[in-house]
């Protein structure tokens, strides 16, 4: 695959014929597309239907000349993405079948730590969980934007684009969730780390 070539590029030459080009897109982009969405989604299943769905949305927009270049290929897709997850959590409420503590245990599916030894394992996974309680006690807002810059790995401009915010916006709320984790920690005396 040839990193040199645009996500513009590459969908132009597919509207041409050129089906391997949206293979090419999907490789470039499935990790991180996948990613955000397996923090919400923790059935693998059905975070593969919802992943399989933004690009099938991405394949109509882009035939049907929806999507117009402005090199922000990747912040798009996201937001299908994004906009997918709440369709699925707002059947689900409609449907009542939904609990609070499923919904906070899809936000933070993460994956396994990288190799290390058994007692910094434990502890690795520890601090996780203390993580993931201390971000399920911040306001929805401030939740998402931690989620998004930390597990997903989006940068603040992207940010402010999948959630609908100015970047001054998206910045206030991280610090406000950062100063808000901070007075959990202190109440709650948490000591993350490994020593």
């Amino acid at each position: 695959m040839n990193k040199s070539i645009s996500d513009y590029e590459l969908l132009k030459r597919f509207i041409n014929g050129e089906q391997s080009c949206f293979e090419q897109i999907i490789h470039r982009h499935k990790n991180k597309v996948f990613a955000y969405i397996s923090l919400y989604i923790r059935d693998q299943a059905l975070a593969e239907d919802i992943f399989q769905d933004t690009f099938l949305k991405v394949i109509q927009s882009v035939k049907s000349g929806k999507y117009q270049d402005n090199g922000k290929f990747i912040s798009w897709v996201m937001r299908i993405a994004h906009n997918l997850i709440i369709d699925h959590f707002r059947r689900i409420r409609q449907m009542n079948t939904i609990s609070n503590d499923e919904y906070e245990s899809d936000l933070f599916n993460s994956k396994k730590l990288a190799e290390s030894t058994v007692e910094d394992d434990i502890i690795k996974r520890q601090i996780q969980k203390d993580v993931r309680k201390m971000i399920s006690h911040l306001p929805d807002d401030q939740r998402e934007v931690v989620i998004l810059r930390h597990y997903a790995g989006l940068s603040f401009k992207e940010i402010a684009e999948i959630t609908d915010v100015s970047i001054n916006t998206a910045l206030g709320r991280m610090r406000y969730a950062l100063i808000n984790m901070r007075k959990i920690m202190e109440e709650k005396k948490i000591s993350l780390t490994l020593n």
